[in-house]
């Protein structure tokens, strides 16, 4: 944004507004607001203070929060993630669906709902974890309500909600939250095949962040058996990615439960299955393919202390022309595997350059997740590693 980073807030608003090519009478329409609303908050006569307005033109103008709030309202940020954990708690915890309590507060239609989630979606693949923080409490609030209304077309887009949620739970460490999450998940799919095969892919991680490896294997085959084609090469992307990622779901729980054939002969035939589907789809949020598959076998390696063949594999995966076409979220999180395989190998410098490339590439992954900050850790205390990780674990807080 170059010198739009001083401006005010309204400003700032304005400014993304002209780039959007929006009128204030559009903008206006758009978020429930009047044209006199729009001028006033772009000349500075009324002021921004509730986050859940900002992040609503956020959503707008199709850009960050920060990109309107800036370095100022950081503070607010972290404590609104607070607050929006402890919202998501609520909103899975109140059981509203089966007490029937929502028929009285407003719906909104299935197709916004379905674009909010869509936006979570997107968030979260960027990485972008408080902001989703932020977003979940009313996305599951808003599909909850929708689906009571609306069960055939609202059924997807409340499981979406509650996988987006479980995944992002999982990421924050939040892993008994997070099953509450995809349980729900579970249950609303139920009776569709597909729908079913998606949140599963949630339930894996959900079951391996528990402890649950042995588990998670069981249930993970038994979901990607039920959405795999009759004839693999006849198999459609859809089905070919669902199958494939629970089967790299389920080989990652075999790796944690110690079963390091088992989990290679599961990555084996997802592997067929990536080179059917090909790099660049993103099925039901699985970036699943050829790339995935061999990030996966470097995860796998790490998970069964083999740091050499995880290095091995990430090189691999890397040189791929998929690997860029990845995820944000899908890419940093691999370079903490990765940095975990040189810190085995002892190799401090590596591990060094593999978090701070993670940093640069989505710094939520480090700052948000409790795994990263555990690496960070160790990095940090080795005395060979560089001046840059010493900072940035005195930064975190982190020692």
């Amino acid at each position: 944004m170059g010198s739009v980073e001083v401006l005010p807030v309204g400003r700032r608003v304005a400014y993304w507004r002209g780039r959007r090519r929006l009128s204030q009478q559009v903008f206006a329409d758009r978020l429930g607001k009047s044209k006199s609303w729009v001028d006033k908050v772009e000349r500075g006569v009324r002021r921004l203070g509730k986050l859940s307005t900002l992040q609503e033109i956020a959503r707008v103008l199709r850009i960050d929060t920060a990109a309107l709030v800036g370095q100022d309202a950081a503070p607010v940020q972290a404590k609104g993630r607070a607050d929006g954990v402890d919202r998501i708690r609520a909103a899975l915890s109140s059981y509203e669906i089966p007490l029937s309590k929502l028929a009285g507060g407003p719906v909104v239609p299935v197709d916004r709902v379905l674009r909010d989630v869509g936006y979570a979606w997107t968030t979260f693949q960027y990485a972008r974890y408080p902001q989703v923080v932020d977003l979940a409490p009313d996305l599951l609030t808003n599909a909850q309500r929708t689906h009571v209304h609306d069960r055939g077309s609202g059924r997807g887009p409340l499981v979406e909600a509650y996988r987006v949620t479980a995944a992002l739970l999982v990421k924050l460490g939040d892993a008994e939250l997070a099953w509450l999450a995809v349980d729900r998940a579970m249950f609303a799919a139920t009776g569709d095949r597909e729908l079913v095969a998606a949140a599963a892919v949630q339930l894996g991680q959900v079951l391996r962040a528990l402890g649950r490896a042995r588990e998670a294997r069981s249930v993970m085959l038994a979901a990607a058996y039920r959405i795999a084609p009759s004839v693999i090469e006849y198999g459609g992307p859809v089905e070919l990615s669902l199958c494939g990622t629970l089967l790299i779901q389920a080989s990652l729980a075999a790796a944690q439960d110690g079963n390091e054939s088992a989990a290679g002969e599961l990555l084996d035939e997802a592997a067929g299955m990536g080179e059917q589907v090909g790099d660049g789809c993103d099925h039901h949020r699985t970036g699943f393919g050829p790339t995935a598959v061999d990030l996966a076998r470097a995860a796998v390696a790490v998970e069964v202390g083999d740091a050499h063949a995880a290095i091995a594999w990430h090189e691999n995966a890397t040189a791929r022309s998929g690997w860029r076409g990845l995820p944000t979220e899908h890419r940093a999180a691999h370079l903490l595997d990765v940095a975990r395989a040189y810190l085995h190998a002892g190799d401090v410098g590596n591990a060094a350059r593999l978090l701070t490339e993670a940093e640069r590439t989505a710094s939520a992954e480090i700052t948000c997740r409790p795994v990263a900050r555990d690496i960070l850790a160790e990095v940090a205390r080795d005395p060979r590693a560089p001046t840059t990780i010493a900072k940035l674990a005195a930064t975190l807080g982190v020692g």
